[in-house]
């Protein structure tokens, strides 16, 4: 293993969210979400330097409010062109290698993020970019991406769709033959990636996640996807609060755009 280079996190932040603002400030278990976010990202002994990514613009200096309060770092970047705020904060914090992961995410399992990260580590030789979301099997809320920053300067020199820039990733992953991508499966053989949500885009997945850390986090804040699992087994009405939004993401808006993803791979809300 590669243990010479310096991995930079980066949680990517706003208050601004169309579907549901200021979720990042939501409570969970007493503390906001962006703090638990944080908190399971750091559960992570590969994580290296975690730093919040938060847009420039003045209505998300409570952001870098809240991380000076509680002394995390914080990087100010594009609103918009994620791909930009995501390279240049990884030139600030000398990063060799950025590991992308968004704030929707609060139920991420840290054990996850090791094992990416690792794998990453232990492949330099091999690849550019290594995530376990192209294809995805994991639930949806486990994303992780390493990406080189030699692979990102690329991709911050070239991307020209505003798609590739605002979601930082798209144009390393639609472009094979420009970059060695790599991808961990869940070891389980299983693909819950369609029929288990657990990020926070809409009211009725923070009401979700909330009870998952009403349930759990109290008896074991370190809890992963078998917790989760076996508290769902426990109390199948859970699932229930947010099925309508079940395989919802951002692809469902770029079909025709992007190579790499299926029909399969997204639906649209059942719920207006």
């Amino acid at each position: 293993m590669n243990e010479n280079i310096n991995i930079v996190t980066v949680i990517q932040a706003r208050v601004g969210s169309s579907r549901l603002p200021n979720k990042i400030f939501l409570p969970l278990a007493g503390k906001p979400l962006l703090y638990r976010m944080y908190e399971r990202v750091k559960l992570s002994d590969t994580s290296g330097t975690i730093v919040i990514a938060a847009p420039d613009d003045p209505s998300d200096d409570i952001i870098a409010q809240f991380c000076d309060e509680i002394n995390i770092p914080v990087f100010r970047g594009s609103t918009n062109d994620l791909l930009e705020r995501h390279y240049k904060a990884g030139l600030k914090f000398n990063a060799d290698a950025i590991v992308k992961i968004p704030s929707d995410c609060p139920l991420i399992d840290p054990l996850v993020i090791t094992k990416v990260i690792n794998y990453y580590k232990n492949n330099t030789n091999k690849f550019d970019y290594v995530s376990n979301l192209h294809p995805p099997s994991y639930p949806d809320g486990n994303d992780v991406e390493v990406i080189s920053m030699n692979a990102l300067k690329e991709a911050y020199n070239n991307a020209k769709k505003i798609f590739e820039r605002e979601h930082t990733t798209p144009y390393i992953w639609e472009n094979p033959d420009l970059f060695r991508i790599g991808n961990i499966k869940w070891e389980t053989g299983f693909d819950f990636s369609m029929t288990h949500r657990w990020t926070i885009d809409y009211y009725e997945d923070y009401l979700f996640i909330k009870e998952v850390y009403d349930n759990l986090y109290n008896k074991k804040p370190d809890f992963g996807i078998d917790d989760i699992l076996m508290l769902l087994s426990e109390k199948p009405g859970l699932s229930k609060i947010n099925e309508a939004y079940l395989g919802v993401n951002w692809y469902r808006h770029h079909l025709n755009e992007l190579k790499t993803i299926t029909p399969e791979q997204t639906k649209f809300e059942k719920v207006q």
